[in-house]
């Protein structure tokens, strides 16, 4: 007897890493000369312990984006992504060179890298072109200032956050949840906004809510500033129909901010969530913040 698929199956983490890539090697079919532009190689095709450590942090993210993109393909070719804070894009050039370059010139498949530096900007424009990746856009924008643009489609099937710092997660997460976004792979960065909001009001919490102990003394509102932003986070997400899965983005052993958030859009019940998260804005001072973690009306 055939068992239908449950719609809430949890999303699938990507397995151990193989052999290959525990010694940090070069993936089959990845551009060498990439790899030489982006400086993880040297002209000589060396690697020293930097440029490991990024290869590595590129491959590790590409673990858990790469499933996604199969997915997406199942149903239908023309796939889009857009990587918020790109930086110097050593995401996007990966994904670009290990999934997307394979159809090229099939189909319309197209990776935007948004960042506010101009410099960068045109750099990975210049190196996008002198590699051939014709796949490949890079918009100077603010993730704010994205998601109102006309540069980029109406709806996006994968967006990236990867360290956007402070308030551009969360306006990632408005920009995803404005293109209707099938995936959001985030991984914040600096959450002070909350902790700042948490100060402001810590003298009318500490009489009112025993719990508010939890960020009476700095150090303490620093940290629970950070987790309770990301809590807010999820609820926003799975008020929005959202399935969030939250793991440890093992692999960047050089930063603390190691936390992981892949959304995938199920159309699942929102009313549970936006309710929890109504009453921990109001549990803790935060309600002033309820245009930033915002639910379905």
């Amino acid at each position: 007897m055939k068992h239908k698929q449950d719609k809430n199956k949890p999303i699938p983490l990507p397995k151990a890493a193989n052999k290959q890539e525990q010694h940090h090697e070069i993936r089959p079919g990845q551009s060498i000369e990439l790899l030489k532009e982006l400086h993880i190689l040297t002209r000589d095709g060396k690697m020293n312990q930097d440029s490991r450590r990024k290869l590595k942090q590129v491959y590790h993210l590409y673990q858990f984006i790469e499933p996604l993109l199969q997915q997406l393909r199942e149903t239908h070719a023309d796939l889009s992504l857009v990587d918020h804070g790109a930086g110097k894009s050593y995401l996007g050039f990966i994904l670009y060179d290990l999934f997307f370059k394979a159809t090229a010139g099939q189909d319309a498949s197209r990776i935007y890298g948004i960042e506010t530096r101009d410099e960068l900007v045109s750099k990975s424009t210049e190196l996008a072109q002198r590699l051939d990746f014709p796949g490949m856009s890079f918009l100077n924008l603010s993730v704010a200032e994205s998601i109102r643009s006309t540069q980029l489609p109406d709806q996006i099937d994968i967006v990236t956050a990867l360290h956007a710092c402070n308030t551009a997660t969360d306006d990632a997460i408005e920009f995803g949840l404005k293109k209707k976004a099938k995936f959001m792979v985030l991984v914040p960065c600096c959450q002070a906004e909350v902790a700042a909001e948490l100060r402001k009001h810590k003298a009318d919490a500490v009489r009112d809510n025993p719990l508010s102990e939890m960020w009476r003394h700095p150090i303490h509102t620093r940290e629970f500033g950070s987790q309770i932003t990301n809590v807010l986070r999820c609820l926003q997400l799975e008020a929005h129909g959202y399935q969030v899965r939250v793991t440890e983005l093992v692999g960047w052993e050089h930063s603390m901010k190691n936390e992981l958030i892949i959304a995938e859009y199920k159309g699942l019940p929102a009313k549970r969530p936006a309710e929890r998260l109504a009453e921990v804005l109001k549990s803790t001072g935060l309600e002033s913040m309820r245009g930033r973690f915002f639910t379905p009306v």
